[in-house]
């Protein structure tokens, strides 16, 4: 055998040893999984990839029930996927026996569920399969994800020409007018102020985040839906600095009979459950978060100012995932004060004091009192 032949055979043995088993186009039957195990290609499947392989519908065989990735997203997705992700059924069935896995898969007690698992049936070994790989992607998602580094990048790149600029400008003597390398400075300089002006401004600002909780809970389905107030659930958002998360025990006021939502099936609701019965809090992801520096009050402004939720916090009620609406800046929050008039004369909280303003609104001088006029724009108030 030749040398060149000898090597280019050499190269795909080393690729079909070395290649995943999804660039090799193994098939695996979704229902004889079992069976094949002495198949050639199977040597290349460990229990995680054949479980993959079952989850996303890569089967051999092609079947018309939809695949378990079809309602079990695996990725996080921003809006609201009624069915358990891939990554809670990993959290919930990680110490399960498969006895207990295939009980519950197979035949579910809820009605949600019962409905969207007909005619799928699975062996021991496949479910096994299939929790090997559940299992495998939870404690993938223990690695922190690197952050982004486009923009250090683009940053240094302008260094980069901003330095070559200065060079030939002073030394090398290159490019015939000097113009060039100066405009050449100034606008990738200025472009670098730009981008720390605009990462420093942004520090703790957070506007539409839309992070994932730990239990699906729909604003749309509770407030809009069922028309509970919001403070029923945030019960010290009229008397105090932060309008407060529900604990569970409040939740099962409602879950202790509603036991199955007519979208989520049982899934969501028993964590809530779980949660009494294990005494633990549920870690929801708080959201609006403001810089340490700065005080806000729910109670001034909800009590005593009147405000909307919403005003704040945008249309919570048509809301699945809860996001971040505005930015809550400095900025926006005195642009709110300039325009946002007081209830100066029939709010009792105004009653006592302020004694030059009430002459003046009762002699015409002014029509109205904002929030600027008694000391909405003082550094104290908010920055102590």
């Amino acid at each position: 055998m030749s040398k060149p032949y000898g090597f280019f055979y050499a190269l795909i043995i080393l690729f079909l040893l070395f290649s995943p088993p999804a660039l090799l186009a193994i098939e695996v039957d979704s229902t004889h999984v079992a069976e094949n195990d002495n198949h050639h290609f199977n040597y290349f499947l460990s229990s995680e990839k054949r479980g993959e392989r079952l989850f996303k519908g890569l089967t051999r065989i092609k079947t018309d029930l939809t695949s378990c990735v079809s309602c079990h997203n695996i990725e996080y997705i921003d809006t609201l996927n009624w069915n358990p992700s891939a990554l809670d059924i990993a959290g919930t069935f990680a110490d399960k026996s498969i006895a207990e896995f295939k009980s519950v898969l197979m035949s579910p007690l809820g009605k949600k569920m019962e409905e969207s698992h007909v005619g799928y049936t699975y062996s021991d070994e496949e479910l096994g399969y299939i929790k090997s790989y559940l299992v495998q992607l939870k404690e993938d998602t223990l690695h922190e994800v690197k952050p982004k580094v486009n923009n250090l990048i683009v940053f240094f790149f302008l260094g980069a020409i901003l330095t070559m600029a200065l060079i030939d400008l002073f030394f090398t003597k290159k490019i015939k007018y000097k113009f060039i390398p100066i405009l050449i400075f100034v606008l990738a300089f200025g472009y670098q102020i730009n981008m720390l002006a605009d990462g420093a401004m942004a520090l703790g600002r957070k506007q539409n985040y839309q992070p994932a909780q730990p239990i699906k809970f729909s604003h749309k389905v509770h407030a809009a839906g069922n028309k509970i107030d919001c403070r029923y659930c945030h019960t010290t958002a009229d008397e105090s600095k932060s309008a407060g998360i529900p604990h569970v025990n409040l939740c099962m006021n409602c879950h202790i009979i509603v036991r199955e939502g007519p979208n989520s099936g049982k899934f969501e609701i028993n964590k809530i459950i779980k949660a009494i019965e294990n005494n633990t809090s549920v870690e929801w992801v708080r959201i609006h978060q403001l810089p340490d520096h700065v005080f806000f009050s729910h109670a001034q402004h909800a009590n005593v100012g009147k405000r909307e939720c919403q005003e704040c916090h945008g249309p919570v009620e048509e809301m699945d995932v809860i996001k971040q609406v505005e930015d809550l800046s400095m900025g926006w929050c005195l642009d709110c004060h300039d325009k946002t008039a007081v209830d100066f004369q029939t709010n009792g909280y105004y009653s006592n004091g302020f004694k030059k303003l009430h002459e003046d609104l009762a002699a015409g001088v002014i029509d109205s009192v904002r929030v600027t006029d008694i000391g909405g724009r003082e550094c104290a108030r908010c920055h102590y």
